[in-house]
């Protein structure tokens, strides 16, 4: 009977929600074919949740609902929402994907020129570009109106792991020959 405290840490560590007392009991018994009452595994759970706090650990066995789970402890929550603001900036519409690839090759460029060269409206696209931080104002037309003008971002360089606009692929390395209509003249 070897590794029953390993296989409960590793059946908590593969439950997606807090798993119960009685699936863990469920499960070390099918695995070990032996039975295994509620305090023998509270036992093993205490050992366990002792070593996960220790500092050298990032993760603590938490007590949670009716159930136990591997959290993060506290003092690493803003790292992780680091990553999870960068994880939902990756998720881009097509849309969004589109004036985008208008605002890098035309910076700086008004919203009302973007809108023309889609011929769609592009409020709601552009205000989320500017949530994910993709895009920036850069400043005002001097065309009537003074409109905002829009340019990429630090971010959208991360974003798409360049340096610079110039690293982008020049329009002539995206047009191919499938790409034209009718007979081309020489």
């Amino acid at each position: 009977m070897d590794h029953i405290a390993q296989n409960i840490e590793a059946l908590i560590f593969a439950s997606e929600q807090s798993i119960r007392l009685e699936e863990l009991q469920y499960c070390l018994q099918s695995v070990f074919n032996t039975d295994f009452s509620p305090e023998d595994i509270l036992k093993y759970i205490e050992e366990i949740r002792i070593k996960y706090n220790d500092a050298h650990f990032a993760i603590a066995l938490v007590k949670t609902g009716n159930g136990y789970q591997f959290l993060t402890k506290k003092e690493y929550h803003q790292a992780i929402n680091q990553l999870q603001l960068q994880r939902s900036k990756k998720k881009l519409s097509q849309a969004a994907i589109e004036t985008l690839a208008i605002i890098a090759y035309r910076q700086p460029i008004t919203k009302l020129e973007v809108e023309q060269i889609r011929g769609v409206n592009c409020d709601y696209t552009i205000q989320k570009l500017l949530e994910k931080e993709l895009i920036s104002i850069t400043g005002k037309s001097e065309s009537v109106g003074k409109p905002l003008l829009y340019g990429t971002s630090p971010m959208f360089m991360d974003y798409f792991g360049i340096n610079s606009i110039s690293e982008l692929p020049q329009m002539k390395e995206l047009v191919t020959e499938t790409d034209s209509i009718g007979d081309q003249a020489e």
